[in-house]
């Protein structure tokens, strides 16, 4: 297990790009593309820190917004409904197993 956070950005990111379309629909807004918020979701358990507390990190960590290439900030209600969609799905949990292996195999 790492204990940086940049790593496991950076990880999730390619695991969520590898595992997921980019985005949700093809109406999305195209703000943030599907594995970024599957990152941001994953760095949320990682910090064990709520919706608000993720974007606020966010906002002050520019190394993380570098890593995970946000154009901006998400609002907090961004990351519940991203989580929803890919809890819905059956996504999120697959996604996460696949980061973990990732993660283990550059660690």
């Amino acid at each position: 297990m790492t204990k940086s956070a940049i790593s496991l950005a950076r990880a999730a990111l390619a695991t969520g790009q590898e595992a997921l379309p980019t985005y949700a629909s093809k109406f999305s807004r195209k703000d943030f593309t599907l594995p970024q918020l599957f990152a941001i979701l994953v760095l949320r358990k990682f910090f064990r820190t709520d919706y608000r507390g993720m974007v606020a990190m966010l906002g002050e960590w520019s190394d993380l917004r570098r890593v995970l290439k946000l154009p901006k900030v998400p609002n907090y209600s961004t990351l519940w409904y991203a989580e929803q969609k890919l809890m819905k799905r059956g996504l999120l949990l697959g996604c996460c197993r696949r980061a973990s292996i990732a993660l283990g195999a550059s660690a």
